[in-house]
């Protein structure tokens, strides 16, 4: 059976607080049971104390013990003298009549022993106390006491120590008022950890469903998104965790929808690149075969010249798709970055010429620039900036390539004349499909992937390309690559 979180945060708060309820009731008990008696031991010292002074003072008066067996009801009226003033004289009552009841042998606790003594009578006071002699022989008292854990008090005459006054500590409560009170203490803490743990259930049942509530919300939110709305928001809640991961969800949805947005645009710019070159065929095709136009060189070199803009779509489709599965390969090995970049300028110069377009280079003298790259991609890299570079600038332009060295970085601007792009624009020119439409549009021939490509390959170098405005009115596009040589 499924359980719902805030049910089993519900038992987790009831049981936390059971537990210290019990615990609680536990320690309580068992601190009122040692406490009440260490009160009732403490009560009996004082006794014990003043029963001291009393024998000390029948001792001055009589001058020995033997009192004590000549008068078997002696012993019995010294303790009824230490008894509180409150219910003294019934207490000595009650003591003079268990006496008179005694046979006169054992009036004096002598022989106690081979009485039958009611049961409440067994641990008081009376029964605990017994008074020895210097030679530690038993006066009064219970016998057998001096074998149990006792204290002694010694009794002095004239500074002279006459006696020992002992008292077996109580070791647990019996009198049945004690008992009786300890017991009501008890029910009372147990009635009181019973209404705890019941209003610890009022509380937790709403604070479980308040708390679980934001968590109840994010689910439903969580499952929205599963299912494609990827507009869905989550309320942010204060600053803990659920706030945090309110906060992370809204973040997950804005980049699930910016994706999404960004595959529809892909999918339907793709269909749009596509459709033209297709349309172009389709309709060259069908005018040969209606007899429009005929099938000459001239239709052919038409024809041939879309498929192959058709099929530079098609590889640079392929290109991207691969830097996205992971399944493009590189082959790095050292090589000198400057030889590279003047063989590449040196075989697009006739071009540049023919278009007009003057074509600078200003490169780092004593300078030795070798990275670690796959040759073949960075010969595509600076292939697609040239072409980029012959397609957008005009004529009579100027296209201005530099190579320098900032520190353990290579850089590479190409920085030509206009027409330029907008500022706002320049962070979107690495985007797929991107076009400036106004000016580098789809009449020079690209698809808006060129620059794509090229960002897949610096980074794949470990390294990072920019768009900036250039100072000659076009565009800047500046390239930092990692070195592995130095200067020479």
């Amino acid at each position: 059976m499924k359980i719902k979180i805030k049910y089993k945060l519900f038992v987790a708060m009831l049981a936390a607080t059971g537990a210290v309820v019990i615990c609680m009731f536990l320690i309580v008990q068992w601190s009122l049971g040692r406490g009440f008696l260490a009160y009732i031991n403490t009560i009996e010292k004082e006794r014990f104390g003043k029963l001291a002074e009393v024998l000390e003072q029948t001792y001055t008066s009589r001058g020995s013990w033997q009192f004590l067996d000549k008068e078997p009801d002696a012993w019995p009226r010294l303790m009824a003298m230490t008894l509180p003033h409150e219910g003294s004289s019934s207490e000595q009552e009650r003591m003079e009549r268990i006496a008179r009841r005694l046979p006169s042998r054992v009036a004096n606790f002598g022989n106690i022993s081979s009485q039958r003594m009611p049961p409440w009578y067994a641990h008081r006071f009376e029964t605990r106390v017994f008074l020895l002699d210097t030679a530690n022989n038993q006066i009064a008292g219970p016998p057998g006491q001096q074998n149990s854990q006792v204290d002694l008090k010694k009794i002095t005459y004239n500074g002279k120590v006459v006696g020992y006054l002992g008292i077996r500590p109580r070791q647990r409560l019996t009198d049945r008022h004690q008992l009786l009170f300890v017991k009501q203490q008890k029910v009372a803490l147990l009635l009181i950890a019973g209404v705890m743990l019941l209003i610890s259930a009022a509380i937790s049942l709403p604070l479980a469903n308040r708390l679980v509530l934001p968590i109840r919300r994010l689910a439903a939110s969580m499952h929205r998104l599963a299912c494609g709305e990827f507009d869905t928001r989550v309320a942010v809640g204060p600053e803990d965790e659920l706030g945090q991961l309110g906060r992370d969800f809204n973040t997950l949805a804005l980049s699930l929808e910016k994706n999404e947005q960004a595959r529809r645009r892909w999918v339907a710019d793709i269909s749009h690149e596509l459709r033209t070159p297709l349309a172009i065929l389709r309709g060259e095709i069908e005018a040969i075969q209606d007899g429009v136009r005929e099938g000459g060189p001239e239709s052919m070199r038409s024809l041939h010249a879309e498929v192959m803009h058709l099929g530079r779509l098609v590889d640079d489709l392929y290109q991207i798709s691969l830097t996205d599965i992971g399944a493009l390969t590189y082959k790095k090995s050292v090589c000198d970055l400057r030889d590279m970049l003047e063989q590449e300028l040196d075989s697009f110069q006739p071009e540049f010429t023919q278009k007009g377009i003057e074509l600078r280079r200003v490169f780092a003298l004593r300078c030795e620039l070798d990275v670690l790259a796959d040759p073949g991609r960075l010969q595509q890299l600076f292939d697609n900036l040239l072409e980029n570079a012959l397609k957008y600038t005009d004529a009579g332009g100027q296209l201005v390539v530099r190579l320098e060295r900032i520190g353990e970085l290579a850089r590479i601007d190409f920085e030509d004349t206009a027409p330029g792009v907008p500022h706002e624009d320049l962070e979107k020119l690495f985007d797929r499909l991107y076009r400036v439409e106004s000016s580098r549009n789809r009449a020079t021939g690209g698809a808006g992937l060129g620059l794509s490509i090229c960002k897949n390959i610096v980074e794949a170098h470990e390294g990072s390309i920019s768009a900036l405005p250039s100072q000659m009115g076009g565009v800047l596009i500046r390239i930092e690559l990692p070195l592995t040589g130095s200067w020479t």
